[in-house]
Order: structure tokens, then sequence, then C-alpha cells
């Protein structure tokens, strides 16, 4: 943990200015909340508050009750208005604009184009409408002096039977911005496993692919997810479930169980998005938040916000929670960008390039 002590104020301000990399961000957990208030006016959606901040705050009370009914019932309002390719691909280009405003230079873009096929549009012209938001949104951040490098990754649903349709799709856009694949859902009685042959075919033709697991399940649920091949582990910080501390002797090395082993050993990232922790129930609190021991640990930590109109928050706002309520500093958070860089689905040559010129100099004391 870094040494560095300095007044929150001061520490939010460089944060926001250090180059950040996002790997876990949902596309309909992250709409404007204006902009979903216009898409549901356009086709008469209606929606349970009729201005941005009062919308806004609706939604975050809904992920902070507790409820997994209250906190899935806004992604009824988002999915509906995610059925057109303007408004794909506006949400796209959107949130491109919105994580560089951020500090972010490497973001990968998250969703389920079975989600948006309700309205007639096939999975490949979902796919291709999202690609398009996020090239131009891509284009305008570097217009305006802050370029972001930008990837999709096309999820398919753990309780739907669609996932070899969407992993067929993103191998048919990879040359096209598509990176890597993920399930995403129900994790309780949805084992990986069920999408086999999505994965096999993902192996067979060398598409990298994360896994949400560690979520709502524990060890379980991460050696699934490994089973299949994943590179990445999307939360997955119910994996300190299979690490015993020393009971009473307090100088005693925790155990580390086959299955957290497993993910240190080889160190499998993490992406960790605490805020969206806390309000799932995964974590108790940003302080008592399982990714600080898995950090001292020495398992490989990366950060997210998961879904920003539910969190409320930025990657600098989750940052700023950690250094608030649990101690971490400005080292820290070097070391998970790095961390992140490294396990971003991008190739070797343009990642070493933005860690020379731009990751390093952004990090620097």
């Amino acid at each position: 943990m870094s040494d560095l002590h300095e007044p929150t104020t001061d520490l939010r301000g460089r944060l926001a200015r250090a180059p950040k990399v996002v790997l876990h961000d949902h596309l309909d957990g992250g709409l404007r909340a204006s902009t979903l208030l216009e898409l549901a006016d356009e086709i008469g959606h209606e929606l349970p508050e009729s201005t941005p901040e009062a919308l806004a705050a609706w939604v975050q009370r809904q992920a902070d009750s507790g409820s997994l009914a209250a906190f899935l019932e806004p992604f009824s309002h988002t999915t509906a208005v995610l059925q057109t390719p303007h408004a794909l691909e506006r949400v796209a280009r959107e949130s491109v604009l919105d994580l560089a405003a951020d500090g972010v230079v490497v973001m990968e873009s998250r969703f389920a184009p079975e989600l948006s096929t309700a309205g007639g549009l096939s999975i490949e012209e979902v796919l291709d409408a999202v690609l398009a938001g996020l090239h131009a949104g891509a284009a305008e951040a570097a217009d305006a002096g802050r370029p972001i490098r930008v990837g999709a990754i096309v999820c398919a649903m753990r309780q739907a039977d669609r996932s070899l349709e969407a992993a067929r799709a993103a191998l048919s856009r990879r040359d096209a911005g598509v990176v890597g694949f993920d399930i995403a859902g129900l994790e309780i009685g949805f084992p990986a496993t069920d999408h086999a042959d999505a994965f096999a075919l993902l192996r067979e033709n060398l598409l990298p692919f994360t896994v949400h697991a560690g979520e709502a399940v524990g060890p379980e649920s991460v050696a699934q997810a490994l089973a299949v091949g994943a590179s990445r582990l999307g939360h997955g910080v119910r994996v300190l479930e299979d690490v015993t501390v020393g009971g009473d002797d307090a100088s005693a090395r925790p155990h580390l169980g086959r299955v957290a082993s497993y993910v240190r050993d080889r160190q499998v990232p993490l992406e960790v998005c605490p805020r969206s922790n806390t309000q799932t129930g995964t974590s108790p609190s940003i302080a008592g938040h399982q990714v600080t021991a898995l950090r001292d640990l020495g398992f490989t930590i990366t950060l997210s916000s998961d879904d920003r109109l539910w969190t409320g928050t930025t990657l600098t706002d989750e940052m700023v929670l950690l250094a608030e309520e649990a101690g971490w500093g400005w080292d820290d958070f070097r070391q998970v960008t790095l961390d992140a860089l490294d396990a971003a689905f991008i190739g070797q040559d343009e990642r070493m390039a933005l860690l020379e010129h731009v990751v390093l100099p952004g990090w620097a004391d």
C-alpha cells in the first residue's frame, strides 16, 4: 500500500487527471439519465421519473435497496429504449465520451446484443450499431484532445440459450472492434459450463473471454469459469471464501485453497467493481470489501465501475472511495492501472506503446 497521504481533494484531482483503464463497463447500465429520458420519450415508454436528476436518484435508490428485484427493475427501462440502431449508436458514443472525460484511455464496453433484438434487429445488426457508436465516440474524444482506445465485449445471458449465436457474431466482427466475449446475468443456477459449446468455439478461434463469476456465487462459480478457459473474472471477489486465515494464531499465514491458489498463482485478473459489489450484497461495505484483502494476498486486481447509472460513480469516484474508506493510496491505484492495461484485450505492441507514452508518464509521482 502507498505511503502517500494527502487530502482527499488533492488525491481526487490527481486521480481524475491520471490515465485509467476500464475493463468492466456495461453499456445498458451506463446510460446518461437525460438520454434515457429522451429515448423513452421517442418511443412512448413510461419512466418512473420525468427529470434527469430524479431519474438518476430513483435508479440509485433501486440499486441500494438490497432487493435483487428492485436492483434489476431499471434494466427493463434501459433495455426497452435500446431496440433501434439510432439508440444503440447514441448510447455507445456517449459512453465513450463520458469515460474519456474521466481520464480513461482504454475502455472495453460490454453488452448483450440479444437483449436488443425484441424490436426485430438481429444480433449482428445490434453489434454493428454499437460498434459504429463506439468508433464515433472515440473519434470525437480524440478530436477533443482525449484519445481513448475502445473495444467491445459481446455478452451472452447465462439464463438464455443464445451464447453460441452470440459467440459466432462476436467472431464475425472481431476485425471491426470486438475484442472479447463474456457471459452475464443470473449466476445462481446457471453455471458457465452450460455454455461450453460457445467457449469451445471461442478457444478454437483464439478470441479471449472473461466470465462473470464469484459475484453471486463463491469459489465453485470461479472454478467453473476457469474450467471453460476464462482469461479474466468479472468481479471474482468471492474467491476470497477459498482463503482460510490462521484461526487463533495471528502470525499464521493465510491458507489458499485450490481455486484461490489457481487464480493468484496464475495471476488471473479480477475485474472488481467496488460500489456495485456493495449494492448487490457481494461485499459488506467499501471498508470491508474483499478487494483490499485480495490485494494484500497478491491477487491481480483491476478496478471498474460496472453500471455507472446504478452506482452513480466514475472510476475516479471508485478510487476515491477506496482511498477514503479502505486506506488505498496513489501507488495502489497506479498498480491496478498497470495490471488492467496488461489484462486488456489488445495487442502487445499497442499495449507497450500505451504504457510508454500514456500510462507511465501519467502515473509518475
